[in-house]
C-alpha cells in the first residue's frame, strides 16, 4: 500500500497549532544564544538513514519468534514497507539489501518500484554466515578465513555476485560482515585466519567498480565465543588499509563489549578518514538489536557530538558516511520500531548541532572539566523534538509518524492484504 500526501496533510492539521507554538518558543529561545534554527532544520531534512530489508518483519531470538501479521513476503513488499516509513518520516530514503535473502530478479523493475517510493539503494550486504541449499561448501568453520581454499573462493565469488546485484540497482558500496571465528582454544591459527581473510577481501575489493566503497564490519563475539576473526575496530581498520583507499570500517553500535567508548572509536576513525558508516541500534547486554536510543540515549548523543565535529573539521579527509538502522526484535511492530529509531537518531543529531563548539574548545584548552560537562549537557537536555518535527513537516512527513500510522490502520491493512501468518524473507 502507499500513503497519499493528502492523508498526511489531513492528519497534520489536527496537530499543527500545537506544533507551531512549541517550535516558535524553542526558536525564540535558541535565537537568544545565536543559534541559527533554520540551518539546523535544513541539516535534519537532508539527513537520510537507510532501512535494511531484513528489519521489516518480526525478528526473534534463538528461542522463538512471534509473527505480527502482514509481514513482507517478497522484496517488492519490503520496498513498499520502506516507502511507508519514508512517506511518514521523510528521513528513510534508502533501502539496504541482504543477498541472498533479497535477490532482485528483475533489477530494473525493482529500481522503478523503489524510485516510485522515493527510495534509492544503499549498501548491499553479503551473507557468508549461513549455508544456502545450492552451495557446494559449508561455512560451518568459516568463510573468507577458512582453511580450505575452495570454501574461501566460494565466499569470494558470492561477494562478487553481490557487487553485481548492487551495480544493477545503482548501489555504490558493499558491506562485509563475517561470522568467522572459533569457539575453542586451539581451533584457529589466528595469524593464518587473518591472512586468509585479508587476501580474500583484497580479491573482493579488486572486483569493485572504481567509485564503490567496501565497509568492513566487526564484532567481538557471536556466533563464535572464543575468538572472532574481526573482533574490533582496529582489526577492521587494518584489513581496510590492506585493501585500499576505498575500504572503510563500519561501526555497528551493538558490536562492542559492555561500556566500550564508541565515541572515541568514531573520533579516531574520522581523523584517519576510515569511517565508512553506521549501523544504528541499542543494547543493554550485547548485540541486542534494540530500538536506537531506547537504552543509552546519552551515548548516542556523545557519538553524534564526535560525528558533527568530525564532519565539520575534516570533511575532505573522510568520505560521506553511510547511515543504516540494524535492529530486529520480536515484540514491536517493526515499522513502528524503525520510526522510533529514526526519531532517536535525528534527536541526537539535533542535540549535537546545538553544542557551543567554541565554548567547549575553550573549556577543553583550559582543562575546565566541569564547564565541559555543562556545555555538553546543556545541549543534551534541550528538548529538540520541535526541530525534528519541523524538519519532517517541511519535507512532507507526518508531525506524529506513529500516530498517523495507527490512525490510518496501516498494519491492519497489511494483514488484510498479505495475511496473518506470512513470514518475511530472510527471517
Amino acid at each position: 500500500m502507499k500513503i497519499k500526501k493528502s492523508q498526511i496533510v489531513a492528519f497534520n492539521q489536527g496537530y499543527l497549532s500545537d506544533h507551531n507554538e512549541r517550535f516558535d518558543f524553542l526558536n525564540a529561545q535558541l535565537a537568544k544564544s545565536g543559534i541559527n534554527v533554520d540551518d539546523i532544520v535544513e541539516k535534519l531534512r537532508q539527513f537520510q538513514v537507510a532501512i535494511p530489508s531484513w528489519a521489516l518483519g518480526a525478528g526473534g531470538t534463538r528461542f522463538g519468534r512471534f509473527s505480527i501479521g502482514g509481514e513482507p513476503a517478497s522484496l517488492e513488499d519490503k520496498i513498499d514497507d520502506v516507502g511507508i516509513i519514508h512517506a511518514l518520516t521523510q528521513s528513510a530514503g534508502a533501502i539496504s539489501l541482504h543477498i541472498p535473502w533479497d535477490i532482485p530478479e528483475d533489477a530494473q523493475a525493482v529500481k522503478e518500484r523503489a524510485s516510485d517510493c522515493g527510495l534509492v539503494f544503499d549498501a548491499v550486504n553479503s551473507n557468508t554466515f549461513q549455508d544456502q541449499s545450492d552451495q557446494q561448501h559449508s561455512y560451518k568453520f568459516g568463510s573468507l578465513c577458512h582453511t580450505d581454499q575452495g570454501v574461501r573462493q566460494q565466499a569470494i565469488d558470492h561477494n562478487k555476485a553481490v557487487i553485481e546485484y548492487g551495480k544493477a540497482l545503482g548501489s555504490k558500496s558493499i558491506t562485509v560482515w563475517l561470522a568467522d571465528g572459533s569457539s575453542f582454544p586451539g581451533q584457529h591459527n589466528f595469524r593464518k585466519a587473518f591472512q586468509h581473510t585479508q587476501v580474500s577481501l583484497q580479491e573482493i575489493y579488486r572486483a569493485m567498480p572504481a567509485d564503490w566503497r567496501m565497509f568492513i564490519e566487526y564484532k567481538p563475539y557471536e556466533p563464535n565465543f572464543y575468538s572472532m576473526v574481526i573482533p574490533d575496530w582496529g582489526t577492521s581498520l587494518a584489513l581496510a588499509e590492506g585493501c585500499g583507499e576505498n575500504a572503510h570500517t563500519l561501526v555497528d553500535l551493538g558490536h562492542h563489549l559492555p561500556n566500550t567508548n564508541i565515541e572515541q572509536i568514531v573520533a579516531v576513525l574520522l581523523m584517519k578518514g576510515r569511517l565508512g558508516g553506521f549501523h544504528f541500534n541499542d543494547s543493554k547486554y550485547g548485540d541486542d538489536d534494540l530500538t536506537c536510543g531506547s537504552i543509552k540515549p546519552y551515548q548516542l548523543f556523545l557519538i553524534f557530538n564526535e560525528l558533527v565535529y568530525g564532519m565539520e573539521n575534516n570533511p575532505a579527509n573522510n568520505p560521506p558516511l553511510a547511515w543504516m538502522i540494524d535492529a530486529s526484535h520480536n515484540l514491536k511492530d517493526p515499522l513502528e520500531d524503525l520510526m522510533q529509531s529514526l526519531d532517536a537518531i535525528l534527536l541526537a543529531y539535533a542535540q549535537a548541532l546545538l553544542i557551543d563548539r567554541e565554548a567547549l574548545e575553550s573549556a577543553q584548552m583550559e582543562n575546565d572539566v566541569s564547564r565541559c560537562q555543562e556545555i555538553l549537557q546543556a545541549a543534551y537536555r534541550t528538548d529538540v523534538r520541535p526541530l525534528v518535527t519541523e524538519a519532517r513537516r517541511l519535507s512532507g512527513g507526518a508531525i506524529d509518524p506513529i500516530g498517523c500510522y495507527r490512525q490510518l490502520a496501516i498494519r491492519e491493512t497489511l494483514i488484510q492484504q498479505r495475511g496473518r501468518n506470512v513470514i518475511a524473507t530472510g527471517l
